[in-house]
């Protein structure tokens, strides 16, 4: 293959750091080069995401794309440097590496706020970072696609268009000073272009150029700039191909009946399934039964077709107990943490009156549009995966382990994914392939869950409340005590995946702990409830429950204090990216100067301010109340970024993570008895009707520091927004999520 199938190693060194405890690996481990996963046949891979044959340009995308634009991002960051036009390249996932593995993903998993830059915080991110690049960790999550590839992508495609450059100067004698690339070609000085398609073979027998200096934003043409996204016209066309839509020659169709309470089974009654139409084997797998047929169809009315009864649940089997846990928890030995603690606030606390207040938000699933499907095919020792999934390796090795086969023997194919929003996390649904293809070697096996077993063996978002005490004193807020208790997302996952998990969990309080405001005496406490129903990460995680209890906190203490919501916010915060955010929306809004909360008769809008994953996000949403509910007319939405890749997309991103929030606010929960979700379609966890849905105004500020990624900030405003607004309007808090316990919405 040649020296060029090597990663440039200035692109992946990272060098020494230090951990905070004392903890510190050799520079010279860290420095080591993964192997360039590419393999190619007349052409050259000059780094692990740039593929190039004389028939084409291929670049390689490893974060995986769920309806975010994941695969457009990475290639145009690519692109750009690589003087590529759009049309000129495809796309392609890759298989799972070593080579991509992710440093951003770091920043949310260390025992340390993100907007904690001391030494001690960043030492850890290193420390991680290189823990990360030792275990090769891919990773698509936590809004780091586009932090993780900003640099490493950029200098991808820079490293390749100097190779070109190199090439082409052997090949004509030309310094390379005098050439230029333009179009997917080198440029020579009388303008005749050598495509580097053309070029790919001779690349191939070269060192790769090491590039020291990327190209300044004003000299950009495609990043920053308003581009269609290369998903757009196939799925307007309805020919994208998605995990869902695999075929392979020979496939049998699978559907599960599986435990909902993810326990064992005492008894099974097949009542005939296994001579129902197009059936073709009634198989056992862990916690049930998978039904194998013809089509998804014959192998869901099969399925359903089974009686059986269930081994109960470990974990309490009603919602009251679930929420009598939560209640219990605010107690010294279940304390986690206490993440902020500024001024004295127990002497500030016994200088006023008190107002005390709680909320509670429940479990959500992440119920995507695209139910749950991996198709898994077992010959021999071989085995071969196509399914989407966030952690592609770790699927790698759970199919290693059930097909009795080395890890380096399973290939994956990750695929595009109608949604995630946390889902494809877990393991079980690739695991239940598994077992079923490992039963029927040599036969393609496509498990698909039908919707209401997805509700069921969903591992929802956490559930929580918190405690809030507070002091006000010459219309202002003088002290807040805001304790959060939640299950812990990270910890049930962690131990799913087979790893322990002991430190503090910054995801129970993260976008409370983080809030901007300079108020003189102020504490956010962390506590951890004992393992409910298995959890998982649901979209921006701990902020969507952390912002919201804190942000209706303080707009009740705002209220208290007889001040207007917007200008005490301003007047509280001391972060200057946050400042900057909300002045940009209270322009936006209309709310600069004092302007009334209450726009129109039977109107209010609220406002609310929430930093997570980085990103400071502030939101004013605009309500009706009629007589028949609450209407949601506008709203208005402003986040810092730093850089922001493709405006479009950014926006769409922006948009969709409020109708995420907005519609789980209102509506959608999973309960539990008897041990089982008691949901089970989205008729019973209905999201966002169209009509319902308001017209959004966008606004991204870039400062060109930090860049951070959108998918995940635009949520957690959304909730407290519409709980502060509907006080505006009504005079009624709304302290509980979902709301339509206490509202209606039209």
């Amino acid at each position: 293959m040649g020296r060029a199938k090597t990663i440039t190693r200035r692109s992946l060194l990272i060098g020494s750091f230090a951990v905070a405890g004392g903890v510190a690996f050799g520079g010279y481990k860290l420095a080591q080069t993964p192997e360039n996963p590419l393999a190619v046949k007349d052409g050259v891979a000059i780094t692990p995401w740039v593929k190039i044959t004389k028939d084409g340009i291929t670049l390689i995308t490893p974060h995986v794309d769920f309806g975010q634009g994941a695969y457009h991002m990475q290639a145009l960051l690519i692109a750009e440097e690589l003087d590529l036009e759009l049309g000129q390249f495809t796309v392609d996932p890759g298989l799972p590496s070593a080579a991509y593995w992710n440093t951003a993903v770091a920043d949310e998993n260390v025992p340390f706020q993100i907007d904690d830059d001391g030494w001690i915080a960043e030492g850890a991110r290193l420390g991680l970072q290189g823990i990360f690049k030792l275990a090769g960790l891919q990773v698509t999550g936590g809004s780091s696609s586009v932090p993780d590839s900003f640099e490493k992508l950029r200098r991808a495609g820079a490293t390749a268009r100097e190779t070109f450059k190199a090439v082409a100067s052997e090949r004509t004698g030309v310094p390379v000073a005098k050439l230029h690339t333009r179009s997917g070609s080198v440029i020579l000085p009388d303008g005749t272009g050598l495509p580097y398609t053309d070029l790919a073979a001779d690349a191939a027998d070269i060192e790769p150029v090491q590039v020291d200096d990327l190209r300044a934003p004003s000299d950009w043409t495609l990043l920053g700039k308003n581009t269609e996204r290369l998903d757009i016209l196939p799925k307007s066309t309805g020919t994208l191909s998605y995990g869902i839509d695999v075929q392979l020659p020979g496939m049998l169709h699978a559907s599960l009946r599986v435990n909902p309470r993810r326990t064992g089974v005492r008894r099974i009654k097949l009542r005939g399934a296994k001579e129902m139409r197009g059936v073709e084997r009634v198989v056992h797998v862990t916690g049930g039964v998978a039904v194998v047929a013809r089509n998804t169809w014959y192998a869901i009315e099969a399925a359903r077709a089974i009686e059986f009864v269930f081994e109960p649940a470990t974990y309490p089997a009603e919602q009251r107990e679930h929420w009598a846990e939560v209640k219990a928890s605010f107690t010294r030995d279940r304390r986690d943490r206490t993440w902020r603690h500024d001024g004295d606030v127990e002497t500030a606390l016994k200088k006023g009156d008190v107002i005390e207040q709680g909320c509670q938000a429940g479990y959500v699933a992440h119920a995507p549009l695209e139910p749950l499907s991996a198709v898994v095919l077992v010959q021999g020792d071989r085995a071969e995966v196509w399914a989407g999934h966030q952690l592609p390796q770790f699927a790698q090795r759970a199919v290693a382990k059930i097909a009795g086969i080395p890890t380096d023997h399973v290939t994956f194919h990750n695929q595009y994914s109608g949604g995630s929003f946390g889902h494809r996390f877990d393991l079980g649904f690739i695991e239940r392939a598994a077992e079923v293809a490992r039963q029927m070697p040599g036969t393609p096996i496509k498990l698909t869950y039908s919707r209401e077993e997805d509700f069921a063996q969903d591992n929802p978002r956490q559930i929580g409340a918190s405690r809030a005490r507070g002091v006000v004193r010459d219309g202002r807020i003088e002290a807040l005590d805001l304790k959060i208790a939640t299950t812990s997302s990270t910890q049930s996952l962690v131990r799913r995946l087979g790893f322990p998990f002991v430190t503090p969990d910054p995801q129970i309080v993260h976008g409370a702990s983080s809030m901007p405001y300079a108020i003189p005496h102020l504490r956010v406490t962390g506590y951890k409830v004992p393992e409910l129903a298995p959890s998982t990460y649901w979209r921006s995680v701990g902020a969507v429950s952390a912002g919201f209890f804190a942000e209706v906190a303080i707009d009740e203490l705002i209220h208290a204090a007889g001040a207007d919501p917007m200008q005490e916010r301003l007047r509280m915060i001391e972060d200057p990216a946050s400042r900057r955010v909300l002045e940009a929306l209270a322009e936006m809004s209309d709310w600069a100067d004092g302007g009334a909360a209450h726009p129109a008769p039977n109107q209010g809008r609220g406002v609310a301010i929430v930093n997570s994953f980085g990103v400071p996000t502030a939101q004013v949403i605009e309500v009706t109340h009629t007589q028949a509910g609450i209407r949601i007319d506008r709203v208005f939405v402003a986040c810092e970024v730093g850089t922001i890749i493709d405006p479009v997309n950014f926006e769409n991103n922006v948009q969709g993570g409020v109708i995420w929030g907005l519609g789980h606010a209102m509506n959608c929960e999973i309960t539990f008895s008897d041990g089982a979700a008691m949901q089970q379609n989205y008729y019973d966890a209905e999201g966002m009707r169209m009509h319902q849905a308001p017209e959004i105004i966008v606004r991204g500020l870039e400062s060109g520091g930090k860049v951070r990624g959108i998918g995940e900030p635009p949520t957690p405003p959304a909730a407290p927004a519409l709980s502060n607004a509907i006080f505006a309007a009504t005079g009624q808090r709304v302290r509980e999520l979902p709301m339509y316990h206490h509202v209606d919405f039209i």
